[in-house]
């Protein structure tokens, strides 16, 4: 398996910007339907594409209530998967929810979802990580600017850019309470980050990430060259984002909370090595990486995956 590290950061001072050096869509864009051509050319020059009503309003109602009844596990509140705003006891994300929900399960499995993936991707597929993001109306904390890739690649030994995410709407996503952000072409470059990544830096990073974040003059450079896209919509509503797509989103201070659903599905060719970063691994619940199962195999005919 590759061992090489084609994406360099946290290294020192070394800040620059890199071009990237993988495809975006993996699949021969001649030979996809006319139906999904114009969404994935889209996808290719932007980094994303987002879709209304993917989901009904009463799937997406029936996944909101899901999530009120995670929210409200004390047992499950008392887990380490389960991440508190910095300044409060307020749920910010739960991470690992499929295997935590029968429901979000079969959601990681809908076929509206993994055929899109499994075309930008062009092989197996497995899930590399699922979870809720809730965002309270009044106290809701923002998530920076960041790529996942340059997390994943660092901290979970992610070799290349091969994983698509998906976010799901399950309220409405306004321009005023916190909607995802992503920086359009951005994911055609990749931001190196300053400073050593610390022991064990995902139990503060999950709460207020401190490295692996860029610097302002690269996001303004990102930005100039992009623009900012706002992912808004209706319940129900998806988008699907590169993995290396710089993207962010405010803190919410309306009465109208927002809650996320993401899933994060990674070509099985690129599964998850040692961190390039030489730290120990982050927690299976944050990156699947000991065993695991493709997704849409004949389970008759399933093999497992995973690393000593």
């Amino acid at each position: 398996m590759d061992r090489v590290d084609h994406y360099p950061s946290r290294s020192g001072d070394d800040t620059g910007i890199l071009p990237r050096k993988d495809p975006v869509v993996y699949s021969s864009l001649p030979s996809i339907s006319e139906d999904y051509r114009g969404l994935l050319q889209g996808y290719e020059a932007n980094g994303f594409m987002s879709i209304s009503d993917l989901f009904s309003r009463e799937e997406a109602q029936a996944m909101l209530q899901e999530l009120q009844r995670l929210r409200e596990d004390r047992e499950l509140a008392a887990s380490e998967q389960v991440i508190t705003e910095p300044t409060s006891r307020e749920i910010r994300s739960v991470f690992r929810i499929h295997e935590l929900s029968a429901l979000f399960r079969r959601i990681t499995e809908d076929p509206r979802i993994t055929s899109l993936v499994r075309l930008i991707l062009n092989d197996e597929l497995y899930l590399h990580q699922s979870r809720a993001n809730y965002k309270p109306g009044f106290r809701g904390k923002e998530f920076y600017w960041h790529s996942d890739f340059e997390t994943w690649h660092v901290e979970d030994g992610m070799p290349r850019m091969r994983a698509v995410s998906v976010a799901i709407t399950l309220t409405d996503n306004y321009d005023h309470n916190g909607p995802l952000m992503l920086v359009p072409g951005s994911h055609k470059r990749y931001v190196q980050c300053r400073g050593t990544t610390p022991e064990n830096h995902y139990r503060k990073s999950l709460k207020r990430q401190e490295y692996g974040v860029p610097r302002d003059e690269n996001l303004q450079r990102l930005y100039e060259a992009g623009g900012i896209y706002a992912f808004t919509g209706k319940v129900g509503s998806v988008v699907f984002f590169d993995c290396n797509t710089m993207h962010g989103s405010n803190g919410n201070i309306t009465p109208l909370p927002r809650s996320n659903l993401f899933l994060v599905y990674n070509a099985l060719s690129n599964r998850v090595q040692s961190p390039f970063s030489g730290m120990p691994p982050r927690p299976e619940f944050i990156a699947t990486r000991k065993a695991f199962e493709p997704i849409g195999l004949n389970k008759s005919n399933i093999r497992r995956f995973g690393h000593p």
